[in-house]
């Protein structure tokens, strides 16, 4: 086991190069403080972290995957006093000069052709370790980290808002440039390069046209060409973060039953907007939706695709689900996405002490405003482009 430095005279631990982000840098140590809490409860050793998601949370945003993977190439080993990074010596210099600089992890390295495993043997070896996978007999934390990495930290929560704007931006200028006769393919392509030059990496893009979603709810993009309308949606990834937002555009006037099932979509997502409040459990907010679905006599259509999603680290941290005793609380983002026949909207919000804020803004788009118990409610309506056909 050897610790690599990136050059003869590089610094040994990364946390003896000036950061760049000094808010990332104590956000990191803050994190450190509540892994040690833990450590203290169980009486461990050490923590070990292997998931891209638990990796991203820790270090406040390094992606540890290789390009095109979703298995991370690293490990990180936490004790009391240290944090570390294991990896091979392919990997770390990329790892150790643009992922951490400054955050004070050390690396610890083995030779490409040598197995990883082996390294994350050596570490827990007579140690009492916890980790996220359950590797090596060591106790499976993955649930608790879960429900500690949900719920963001200030930065984390600005590092959202300034995400769904990205997203919401991105799906927003796709859609208002789509033209008849395009492919499915070629807007999600036309998506994905308005994503990846802001930095943002797309992590899940649905193309829908003419109704496509009414038999594949979970429809991504295919060959099929617009002719009328289409919907579009977006999950983006940036520092591990996750956002999303649908947006929907037509080439004139869309069908009257189009628009009703949009608008009646809409209602749904606000209402389960406006009802994912601090201290409520997700069955409670679900149940208020369903209400709606009922009362607007399509009591069956929520029955035919998921609703909602806590999303942050993965895109989907947890779901809706009937019996749901999972609790609301500040500081987390669920992404509502409702959808009613061929109309699927969908915007992230943020939830905060005293309100949600919907973190996926509308820029010049065409809005529909919604009451939900006496509170406006602004979502984004059908944009109708001139026909030319």
């Amino acid at each position: 086991m050897t610790i690599v430095a990136v050059n003869a005279h590089a610094p040994i631990s990364s946390g003896e190069i000036p950061t760049s982000d000094p808010r990332r840098a104590t956000d990191v140590e803050q994190k450190q403080q509540q892994i040690i809490t833990i450590l203290e409860e169980l009486e461990l050793d050490a923590i070990l972290l292997q998931s891209p998601e638990n990796i991203a949370w820790f270090t406040t945003g390094a992606d540890l995957t290789r390009a095109g993977s979703n298995e991370s190439c690293a490990a990180v080993f936490i004790t009391q006093d240290a944090r570390l990074i294991a990896c091979s010596n392919v990997d770390a210099n990329q790892i150790f000069d643009r992922s951490i600089p400054g955050l004070g992890f050390q690396i610890k390295t083995r030779p490409w052709y040598e197995p990883l495993s082996q390294l994350i043997r050596d570490l827990c070896k007579g140690r009492k370790v916890a980790s996220d996978t359950g590797i090596e007999s060591t106790l499976n934390l993955s649930e608790r980290f879960k429900s500690i990495r949900i719920t963001f930290s200030d930065l984390e929560g600005e590092r959202m808002r300034e995400l769904g704007k990205l997203v919401s931006h991105a799906v927003e200028a796709t859609a208002r440039r789509v033209e008849r006769g395009q492919t499915e393919q070629e807007i999600a392509g036309c998506l994905s390069h308005r994503l990846l030059k802001h930095g943002v990496t797309p992590k899940r893009l649905q193309v829908m046209v003419d109704g496509q979603s009414i038999r594949y709810r979970h429809w991504g993009y295919g060959e099929d060409r617009l002719e009328r309308y289409c919907v579009i949606s977006a999950v983006g990834s940036q520092n591990g973060l996750h956002a999303a937002a649908t947006r929907t555009v037509s080439l004139g006037k869309p069908p009257s039953s189009f628009i009703k099932s949009h608008h009646l979509a809409l209602l749904m997502q606000a209402t389960g907007m406006y009802f994912s409040k601090p201290g409520w459990a997700f069955f409670d907010t679900w149940n208020r939706v369903k209400r709606i679905y009922e009362k607007y006599e399509c009591p069956d259509e929520w029955q035919h695709s998921d609703q909602a999603d806590i999303i942050g680290y993965l895109p989907a941290e947890t779901s809706i689900l009937l019996n749901s005793e999972f609790t609301l609380q500040p500081g987390m983002a669920t992404f509502w996405h409702p959808s009613v026949g061929p109309a699927m909207t969908g915007d992230t919000i943020l939830i905060e002490e005293d309100q949600t804020i919907m973190i996926t803004p509308m820029e010049q788009w065409p809005t529909a405003k919604i009451m939900v118990k006496e509170h406006q409610i602004t979502l984004p309506d059908i944009l109708i482009l001139p026909d030319e056909a």
